[in-house]
């Protein structure tokens, strides 16, 4: 019988951080919105939440690495829109923006999540912040809760 470990999607209390996009706001909105519902839902209360707004997605991770390596905030959630639009501008910057991402998670030891939707049209966007995609913020939030109790359950583990 293999030895699991899984972890609760019931938030301890803990400060999690919250890094939005302005730019594409009418989307950043919904799914800020998504994930600040997902952690309440959860159990986190909503003065526990910091919410920075960054520029654009490009920003998200030098504010993400900043904001884990506090060691303050038990997940940063990073929330964005790049949409594809005529040029490969977008390819640059969801690259980028990912590699960042990870890189800030990796580097801290904090989970950080990626809620950047990477989109070919607006309505494909409005479609997965709210509509009938779903809302991935609401996904990016589900994911720091776990990520967050997986911490602490290999940690209780030794590992």
């Amino acid at each position: 019988m293999p030895h699991v470990i899984s972890a609760s999607l019931l938030i301890p209390n803990c400060q999690v951080a919250i890094v939005v996009s302005r730019f594409n706001e009418l989307i950043t909105r919904r799914l800020l919105e998504g994930a600040i519902e997902t952690l309440v839902r959860h159990g986190l209360p909503d003065n526990q939440v910091t919410v920075v707004h960054a520029p654009g997605s490009f920003e998200l991770p030098l504010v993400a690495n900043r904001l884990a390596h506090t060691q303050k905030f038990a997940a940063v959630i990073c929330l964005g829109a790049v949409i594809q639009g005529e040029t490969t501008h977008h390819e640059y910057i969801n690259h980028q923006v990912a590699a960042g991402i990870l890189n800030a998670g990796l580097s801290s030891g904090v989970p950080v999540t990626f809620g950047v939707l990477t989109c070919p049209t607006m309505d494909h966007a409005l479609d997965r912040a709210g509509g009938k995609a779903g809302n991935k913020g609401c996904e990016a939030a589900l994911a720091a809760i776990e990520m967050i109790n997986i911490g602490s359950a290999l940690t209780q583990q030794g590992l």
